[in-house]
């Protein structure tokens, strides 16, 4: 919105619409689960505790994904079977089983995931590894997927600190196992969220020791629906070099 509509005086309540906590998307699924016959082996608070980030509209979508694959096997109700395979389409994308990968290719997959995996497993501060597929989701060849036990609303430093290495877990793998000249461009994806939080550590967060507690470059609204927000540079050159000094760093220590 334009600053000048939200002037003083021209609002008299502003209401904050947040994406859902568990109980809040536990509501959300029994409003869309209403006309839906259901299976008695569904448990809206398991799936809830299983979404979290997901707005209502996520939901929707994942109760509708989840009456459609039932609806495909002739199924008169919809059971966990069906909200689970609709939760992994709605985060990871759809199957593409038609997909013809060579057996290299697939073997490349399975030890980049196993790397996020193995990294999920042994990093005390990260996420537990909820489920790992080399079938092609997506644009992507394979997928682990990483949820939190609670929703998240503060993240300590260490806990992003091993994000970062369990997104580089995938090239590490392929490293270790084919070395150097083996490394594919598999962890692209890996790379650009790695780098990504490192920055936003440095210049958001204030978790750079070197750079202080301080917050490097401001805002901009857009001025368009659909532009993206633009960062003003309020620092200098020497800073920048720091910046890009460090957030190298992080990720490289990750890696």
């Amino acid at each position: 919105l334009d600053p000048a509509l939200l002037r003083p005086g021209r609002f008299d309540r502003q209401v904050v619409v947040d994406i859902p906590d568990i109980k809040g998307r536990e509501g959300i699924l029994k409003v869309h689960t209403s006309k839906i016959p259901l299976a008695k082996s569904v448990n809206l608070h398991v799936i809830a505790r299983g979404t979290p980030g997901f707005s209502g509209a996520d939901l929707a979508n994942l109760v509708n994904e989840a009456a459609l694959s039932a609806a495909k096997k002739n199924k008169r109700k919809v059971g966990m079977e069906e909200f689970e395979f609709s939760k992994d389409k709605v985060l990871m994308g759809p199957e593409r089983r038609s997909v013809v990968i060579s057996e290299e290719e697939r073997r490349i997959t399975a030890y980049h995931e196993s790397g996020h995996a193995i990294l999920g497993m042994l990093l005390p501060n990260a996420d537990p590894v909820h489920k790992m597929t080399i079938i092609p989701r997506g644009l992507s060849l394979g997928l682990t997927q990483s949820l939190p036990e609670t929703d998240k609303h503060n993240l300590k430093r260490e806990y992003i600190n091993d994000q970062i290495t369990l997104l580089m877990g995938g090239r590490a793998a392929e490293e270790i196992v084919f070395g150097k000249g083996g490394i594919t461009t598999g962890a692209q994806n890996d790379i650009e969220r790695a780098t990504k939080t490192a920055r936003k550590m440095v210049c958001e967060w204030g978790m750079s020791e070197k750079l202080g507690p301080l917050q490097y470059g401001q805002k901009e609204e857009p001025i368009f629906i659909g532009k993206e927000i633009a960062r003003h540079k309020d620092y200098s050159e020497k800073t920048s070099e720091m910046i890009d000094a460090e957030i190298r760093e992080i990720v490289e220590s990750a890696y």
